[in-house]
């Protein structure tokens, strides 16, 4: 499902209109006016910003806070640091746990601490849980100053932006943070986002990038993408938005309209009595209702409409009763509507754990992951679907594959009105290689053919395996008679509904650009440089010397690997992209990391 189809073209063209409001600061990054002026209060007198850990007492600088510590509570917070070798998130934690236990218990002190200082690898310690990531108090100076000793030292071997991580702790509170050792500069993305780009579900399991030596924004360091799962408010603040931009009856006639997405659905159910006949069916997400429609059509007992939006569920329910299949005295139908997030449906309807026949369900967002519904859909699958019980659809594949200067706006500029503007497709380009772009392109503007990235079992497949990476070969297509620029690579998804379950008539959703457009269009990510492909024809019988990937050597091929992840902001995802050009002859040229947020 898609709610804001031009907001990422939108963020292309808002993007030249941010660009002054970072150049408020010195060429060398010279900051010590302004944090001078912090430190100091309106007298001129510096303040005690940094409150002690087990008293009320306030000091200048975390050096004489960390002083009084262990002079007066026995603690030594750097002591407990090296020797329980805590890096600088579990130390984060630390001193918000111990914030919670003073503020519980004035007596508690660093003592209790003792009992801890183990060996790290045999002991769970009691702050080591993700709520502490959440600062305790809001303004803890002591949180973002704490680690400034130890910058100078580790800032040339890390690389951490440590100034862009305490800003986003600052405004996240609640952020799935990656290891210090695990995470270097290859985790500031081109567009600013602290991301990594080796896919994990947990990023303490944080593995590295399979590729030796590879160059991330230019600079040589491993990849890795994190998986950042927010919590609390920030989680019901993104999915109070989600569920409120679904409020907008255009958005669901955009849906409705697409004859490519709402018929597969309708054959699906429609056409497969076997499957749908008697059965107990639940549709997640429901939106208007329509695919609970079709169930109810099909002749299903039961239909459980499952919609998180107020307004959309009410906008159901008198929908199924205008239709009279509402199941209630007036109506005696089957359906029924659950205003509810799925995660939460035992509070709103009586329904019993793995009681469902057939769940159904249009997730698919752009790039098939964009809103992260899937985890939703696998969640219902486990809770409330029968073993055995169908799925629909019960496959998602995403292809990938390279498109040329058609596919871009450069065609456009060259000639407008016979004026040449291509200055303005070129910079327009340039932006593009920071955001990926929803919008369709064409088969013909491709200049590889397409190739399979990852394939999803809906019926089997676990909720952390969202989260993945892969990698695809393109390889120019073969009737090409000239080399031609690959500029970027176009990402789409299938979706099916197989003979599994779909006995009489499995059906196939695509959102290919070999097939008529959906309001899903396709996902395109540019590259920060073009890459010259010829098919082996071309490039035959010559003996090529130069860059791979330019005139003079040609690419034979291109290697990828994606990442596609979930996001530190909840519902969206980060996806990274490593291109390695590849000669006739096996001679390679890889090119810096790119990671793109949608």
């Amino acid at each position: 499902m898609a709610a804001e189809t031009k907001m990422v073209k939108d963020a292309v063209l808002n993007h030249s209109d941010n660009d002054d409001e970072e150049e408020n600061f010195s060429d060398d990054g010279d900051w010590g006016d302004w944090e001078e002026a912090a430190d100091k209060d309106d007298d001129g007198c510096f303040e005690s910003d940094f409150v002690c850990l087990f008293c009320d007492s306030r000091f200048v600088s975390c050096d004489l806070l960390f002083d009084h510590c262990r002079l007066s509570h026995g603690f030594d917070f750097h002591g407990v640091r090296k020797e329980l070798k805590l890096d600088f998130y579990a130390s984060f934690k630390l001193i918000n746990y111990i914030r919670s236990q003073v503020a519980e218990n004035k007596s508690w002190s660093g003592e209790a601490l003792q009992k801890c200082q183990l060996k790290a690898k045999d002991v769970n310690f009691p702050w080591d849980e993700e709520k502490y990531l959440k600062p305790f108090w809001q303004e803890d100076s002591l949180l973002y100053s704490f680690a400034d000793d130890e910058e100078e030292e580790e800032g040339e071997e890390e690389g951490l932006d440590r100034e862009d991580l305490i800003e986003d702790l600052r405004k996240l509170g609640d952020l799935s943070i990656v290891d210090d050792e695990a995470i270097g500069e290859s985790s500031v993305s081109n567009n600013g986002k602290c991301k990594d780009v080796s896919l994990v579900s947990d990023c303490r399991d944080l593995g590295q990038s399979s590729a030796d030596g590879l160059v991330v924004n230019g600079k040589g360091k491993e990849p890795g993408v994190c998986d950042g799962r927010l919590v609390g408010r920030n989680i019901r603040k993104v999915n109070e938005n989600y569920f409120g931009s679904y409020s907008s009856f255009g958005i669901h006639r955009e849906m409705i309209s697409d004859k490519v997405r709402t018929e597969s659905y309708r054959d699906a159910l429609l056409k497969n009595p076997s499957l749908m006949s008697g059965s107990v069916v639940m549709d997640v997400g429901c939106g208007t209702g329509i695919l609970s429609l079709f169930a109810a059509q099909a002749g299903a007992s039961r239909v459980i409409a499952v919609e998180a939006s107020e307004k959309m569920a009410k906008v159901a329910t008198k929908i199924a009763k205008d239709n009279k299949v509402f199941n209630d005295n007036e109506h005696n139908g089957v359906l029924e509507v659950a205003n509810s997030m799925v995660e939460e449906l035992e509070k709103t309807i009586k329904i019993q754990p793995q009681s469902v026949d057939v769940l159904v369900s249009e997730w698919m967002g752009y790039c098939l992951l964009y809103e992260s519904m899937l985890s939703s859909v696998l969640y219902a699958r486990d809770r409330w679907l029968k073993p055995g019980g169908a799925i629909l659809p019960d496959t998602a594949t995403m292809f990938v594959a390279g498109f040329g200067k058609g596919a871009t706006s450069l065609p456009f500029w060259e000639d407008v009105y016979g004026f040449d503007m291509s200055s303005i497709g070129k910079e327009v380009l340039e932006d593009t290689a920071r955001f990926p772009v929803v919008d369709v392109v064409e088969a013909r503007h491709l200049v590889t053919q397409a190739a399979l990235l990852q394939t999803f079992d809906l019926a089997t497949m676990k909720p952390d395996e969202v989260d993945f990476t892969a990698t695809a070969t393109l390889e120019p297509t073969e009737s090409e008679t000239e080399a031609r620029l690959c500029h970027g690579v176009v990402l789409w998804f299938d979706t099916g509904f197989t003979d599994r379950f779909c006995k009489e008539n499995p059906t196939v959703l695509s959102t290919s650009p070999y097939t008529p457009p959906t309001h899903w269009s396709q996902t395109v990510l540019t590259f920060q440089e073009p890459i010259l492909v010829a098919p082996a024809s071309v490039l035959s019988g010559d003996d090529r010397r130069g860059a791979v990937g330019t005139k003079e050597c040609p690419a034979s091929s291109i290697h990828l690997r994606v990442s596609v992840a979930r996001a530190s902001e909840h519902r969206s995802i980060d996806v990274s992209l490593e291109a390695t050009g590849v000669s006739l002859k096996g001679q390679k040229r890889r090119w810096p990391v790119q990671i793109f947020n949608l």
